[in-house]
């Protein structure tokens, strides 16, 4: 089984490019079935959830060509049987991200079977929502036998409205709003998911033909239309990525230049970021002025030596990202006094908490938050990945570690990150992908 062995204590510095947001290609790819016309998606990262979404697409009828070789990372996804509904447990399983076909088979095919999905083990996410939403539309959902059920001849724009316990739901949201672009009347979605790539699904479907807008806000209005066309689209950039490799630059006290990094999607974390004594500035690009697009700026990230305690707490977008919070809490390990972290998007998401200790952090688990007493120099020691985002804070706690760190299971990491080794390397860290037995 794969992991990282990393000879910790090395400064970051270099050059390397965010490559496009997974978090956004997952629905754009389920979005596809809403059209019998090719959908081409340019600047998709070459990862595991990639792959699993695309053979999930195959199996409900559509051909599917990553062209991984294409600098421009083009996946071209063509329906050439739209008489599948069914998508499997052994795939969906896999990621929760599954769930995005839900909507668009209800709207596209009038039936979905979907399993229930999987993904990683940070917490309850119930699917309740995504059924409110199918439901309100005027169709007929069930769960049989572990699969979500639903029928409908015919959708009808309703008001929606998807608060939950923790906030709004992202990919309920894209499902409602995918079913809503091929439904009958307007459909309007209240406490709608506000997160950057809901707003890069809505450009993607009125580009299709698809009639939405308020995006990116919380309420989101759908005028249905007939049909779907298909279309070129380029996904936004990967916002946890780029904060995963800014902390990773700011833990080893490096200095690198980031390219296509979504600055506007980063407002949460710069805030905690420069309140730590961590700079993150946009730099001219080969010889040009800074690009205005603060979607994709290349920046310059540097540190102080001497990094702040702050507190942080998770939210929905605008909010800290809870996908971030295992990378900040190994950041500020470094800090110098205490920090605390409250998670409240998934407040059991700590399974890193325990690695974190034998690396010889200061950690005191305090219900939903944790305390960190920083400014102890991190040891190395063998750790297990619990999830994607649980497995980049480990890395880069085996970054700034003195000794060398091996990160077992880091097939999660590759759920997430297009070989993250290879940045890393790229950007003078002592990491290599090594074979491990099974533990």
């Amino acid at each position: 089984m794969d992991a990282f062995e990393i000879h910790g204590g090395r400064r970051l510095s270099g050059r390397w490019r965010i490559g496009g947001a997974k978090n956004s290609a997952l629905p754009l790819m389920a979005a596809s079935l809403l059209t019998d016309e090719p959908v081409v998606l340019s600047d998709v990262p070459n990862l595991v959830d990639i792959t699993n979404m695309s053979a999930l697409l195959g199996t409900l009828g559509c051909h599917v060509e990553h062209d991984t070789q294409d600098p421009d990372q083009t996946l071209t996804i063509e329906v050439t049987d739209p008489s599948q509904y069914l998508a499997e447990y052994d795939i969906v399983r896999r990621m929760r991200a599954s769930i995005c076909v839900l909507g668009p088979l209800l709207a596209r095919r009038g039936r979905a079977r979907v399993s229930m999905p999987g993904g990683c083990n940070i917490g309850d996410r119930p699917v309740d929502l995504h059924i409110r939403g199918m439901r309100a539309l005027g169709a007929e959902v069930n769960l049989e036998e572990g699969y979500i059920v639903a029928h409908a001849t015919h959708l009808r724009g309703a008001r929606v409205f998807l608060g939950g316990p923790f906030g709004s739901t992202v990919l309920g949201t894209a499902n409602v709003m995918c079913a809503a672009t091929l439904a009958q009347g307007t459909t309007v979605i209240e406490s709608a998911a506000c997160e950057p790539e809901i707003a890069d699904l809505a450009t993607l479907l009125n580009q299709m033909g698809a009639r939405v807008s308020g995006a990116g806000t919380p309420r989101v209005v759908v005028d249905g239309v007939e049909r779907l066309a298909g279309t070129r689209y380029t996904i936004m950039p990967d916002r946890i990525e780029a904060g995963t490799y800014i902390m990773a630059s700011a833990i080893t006290n490096g200095s690198i230049e980031l390219e296509n990094c979504p600055m506007d999607a980063l407002s949460a974390l710069l805030d905690r970021l420069e309140a730590i004594g961590v700079d993150v500035e946009p730099v001219q690009s080969d010889g040009q002025a800074p690009v205005d697009d603060r979607f994709r700026q290349t920046v310059r990230v540097a540190s102080k030596r001497r990094l702040e305690p702050v507190q942080v707490v998770t939210q929905p977008y605008p909010g800290f990202p809870t996908d971030l919070q295992a990378q900040i809490m190994a950041l500020l390990c470094q800090a110098d006094g205490n920090s605390l972290i409250t998670e409240k998007i998934f407040p059991d998401r700590f399974l890193h908490v325990a690695e974190l200790l034998r690396m010889g952090a200061n950690l005191i688990r305090l219900g939903p938050s944790v305390l960190i007493s920083g400014s102890r120099q991190l040891s190395a020691a063998p750790v297990m990945a619990s999830d994607l985002r649980a497995s980049a804070g480990l890395v880069l706690a085996g970054l700034a570690a003195q000794g060398t760190t091996l990160v077992n299971r880091v097939y999660h990491l590759d759920r997430g990150y297009d070989r993250m080794e290879l940045a890393l390397q790229k950007l003078g860290a002592d990491i290599q992908r090594v074979d491990r037995p099974a533990v």
